[in-house]
């Protein structure tokens, strides 16, 4: 950049400085002491373009700089960060957790293939950037070339009309060869002009020495796609029993596109939260990110099975790629790898062998044990103790049919494993069968990640066995690092340990995967509660239930937050609005009356004593009423019995705020041991 004094400063991140001794007045380490001695401990940079790795202090590359860069060219087109908030842990939060807005929606004159590259340069996950500037080069050389040409095209035009002037001396600028690159720089960002804006990405990438190229405005469907969602196919049927087929459908594609390493595809919790909602492709496309959007239709008459896929280019809504399929039900299995492997080909997906068998493995050939498992799959999907019981049976009746049915078997470790956490069964009792059948599906497939994260929860929640558990989320994530289950059962393990930064890292990954998941956000609420991070949690809890407003979790989790605040009517509000959302409106009622003519000490005396409040409290939740309420003898009486019992609860021993006054009790100390927490 050229300073008014015709001294040229080359502009870093913050960390670099001049090693050379120069009779220059200028103080190279100023913004670097500045940040040390405000900031100790802190991960070195200039926050506003900090990549991710970077705010988490991991390893960085090449890659890394592309994303720093892509921060400066968002912030040309649109004169704003791409990531900010009021506090430098608010803009970590927004680098690791948000996606930023479309340049568009600052400045509609940005061309779509510049919007492109900048988000592009923009992904969270580093695989997903520009690997190199050459490449980065590559296409922003195509995208000046474009420019001139167009500029040649406007020049050659008369100007019949005052619009068209003002097109002609919009692109002289563009094509204008300053014999300062850095003056021009200078001169011109006074003018905050869209020629200027393009021009000056060019000029900055070339005093880089990246150049400028343009990748042109070509049909999606001529190049690879690289991400996509896939959404909830419509059950045009006519009945609401066959609901389960149609979102199986979806479920499964989604599971099988997932595996390959160079897409993106969207999770469930992403795509379905437009289920039943009338929204246009374009919209769809911006708020998720994606290049394409993968509509379905499925129809069910008799035996006969009818899909219609159609394949849109998010940006011009134009249709890439549609087909009918006309199968009979018994081939459903087949049809599902077909779809799969037609899908791929039409995103232009290079598919190593590897790949393909991926996408062509069926764990079952019996299509009415694949039908029952998706049966399972969507009741367990609605997470209520009515429908978890169902979906077990579902699942029972698909091993049945096939013994070797490696992901029936996961679905019926995964629905014995949260039973207990609504309240639907002791631990004791459905606990080992959970335990059997993951061992089932790990004997007959050790390589599908699923069951070693159904393993590790109940290594976890039931065994107390952390080494364990820690090894079997490991190896799913090495087996699909795109398993937002498995960061998130992961770092579900490290709040636990507390071991806060190895989980908020884990937990931030399984959000840039799905960043739409209730679950995910709730348990990013609970680190930093157990965290001790009170208002950052309600925060956070208060946005989880913007994504869901009857997500009964999250409501329970912020009412613990204003307990640890001593916010207590704050916490009964949130309690009630919790059976409010489990359709229990007389209970709630009833805790808002004690309250109100009791206060917190009546409310906590009723939350253990009244049968109506207490029905869905384990033992350990007794006890933090108890603790509070000074009774420390029968709060440990109830914290044994809970460890007897085996509740899953008992792994938040070690962290939880609700037990502070009684760390320094050794009957504490020794149940910490019992529990085996190192």
């Amino acid at each position: 950049m050229l300073r008014e004094d015709r001294l040229v400063k080359v502009l870093d991140f913050g960390l670099a400085k001049l090693t050379e001794k120069r009779e220059v007045s200028l103080d190279t380490e100023a913004e670097t002491r500045a940040l040390v001695k405000t900031n100790p401990g802190v991960v070195m940079g200039t926050v506003s373009y900090m990549s991710p790795e970077q705010a988490r202090g991991k390893d960085t590359d090449a890659r890394t700089d592309i994303f720093s860069l892509g921060c400066v060219l968002y912030e040309m087109l649109t004169q704003r960060l791409p990531f900010s908030g009021e506090t430098i842990n608010d803009m970590i939060a927004a680098i690791l957790k948000s996606e930023p807005l479309s340049p568009t929606n600052f400045n509609s004159e940005i061309p779509a293939e510049l919007e492109r590259i900048v988000l592009k340069s923009l992904a969270k996950d580093r695989e997903e950037r520009y690997q190199t500037a050459k490449d980065l080069s590559v296409d922003l050389r195509r995208l000046k070339r474009q420019m001139e040409l167009g500029a040649e095209i406007e020049r050659t035009k008369p100007p019949y009309k005052s619009a068209e002037n003002a097109t002609e001396n919009a692109t002289r600028i563009l094509s204008a060869r300053p014999t300062s690159s850095a003056e021009y720089v200078v001169s011109e960002a006074r003018k905050h002009k869209l020629g200027f804006v393009v021009a000056a990405v060019i000029l900055l990438l070339a005093i880089g020495g990246l150049g400028v190229w343009y990748f042109g405005n070509r049909p999606l469907n001529t190049k690879q796609i690289e991400s996509i969602a896939v959404m909830p196919f419509i059950n045009e049927s006519g009945n609401a029993d066959t609901e389960y087929l149609s979102d199986g459908m979806t479920e499964t594609l989604i599971g099988s596109l997932s595996q390959l390493p160079n897409l993106n595809v969207k999770a469930r919790s992403s795509v379905f939260r437009y289920k039943g909602k009338d929204a246009d492709v374009k919209t769809i496309g911006k708020e998720l990110n994606v290049q394409a959007i993968l509509n379905g239709r499925v129809t069910q008459r008799s035996d006969q099975l009818t899909l219609s896929l159609e394949l849109v280019d998010a940006q011009t809504e134009n249709v890439i790629w549609s087909e009918r399929y006309n199968r009979k039900q018994a081939d459903l299995v087949s049809l599902q790898s077909e779809i799969a492997r037609d899908v791929s080909s039409k995103l232009k997906t290079k598919l190593s062998g590897a790949d393909e068998q991926r996408l062509a493995k069926n764990y079952t050939a019996n299509a009415e044990s694949y039908q029952l498992y998706l049966q399972g799959r969507f009741f367990w999907n609605k997470r209520t103790v009515k429908d978890i019981r169902k979906s077990i049976e579902y699942f029972q009746q698909a091993v049945a049919l096939d013994p070797n049915y490696t992901l029936a078997y996961t679905g019926l470790a995964d629905a014995h494993t949260v039973l207990p956490t609504y309240g639907g069964a002791p631990s004791r009792e459905v606990l080992p069968k959970a335990r059997e059948a993951a061992l089932k599906a790990l004997s007959l497939d050790d390589q599908l990640a699923e069951s070693h994260i159904s393993l590790g929860m109940i290594l976890n929640y039931y065994d107390y066995d952390f080494a364990g558990a820690e090894r079997e989320f490991r190896r799913a994530i090495e087996l699909n690092p795109n398993s937002a289950a498995a960061h998130q059962f992961y770092g579900n393990l490290q709040i636990h340990l507390g071991r806060f930064e190895e989980a908020y890292s884990e937990l931030s990954r399984a959000l840039e995967i799905e960043p739409l998941s209730p679950l995910i956000n709730r348990f990013y609420g609970l680190a930093l509660l157990y965290d001790r991070r009170y208002d950052e949690s309600a925060t956070q809890l208060k946005k989880t239930l913007e994504l869901d407003a009857g997500f009964v979790p999250a409501y329970d989790t912020l009412a613990n937050v204003y307990r640890a605040q001593g916010k207590h009517a704050d916490s009964v509000e949130a309690f009630a609005k919790a059976e409010e959302a489990l359709g229990n409106h007389e209970a709630a009622v009833l805790m808002r009356e004690i309250f109100a003519k009791g206060g917190w000490q009546k409310f906590l005396r009723a939350m253990i004593d009244q049968p109506q409040l207490n029905y869905r409290k384990s033992r350990y939740i007794v006890a933090t009423y108890h603790a509070e309420l000074g009774e420390k003898d029968k709060a440990f009486a109830e914290l044994n019995k809970s460890y007897e019992e085996r509740e899953f609860f008992m792994i938040v021993l070690k962290v939880d705020p609700r037990f502070d006054h009684l760390r320094d009790d050794p009957r504490l100390q020794e149940l910490l041991r019992k529990v085996g927490f190192p």
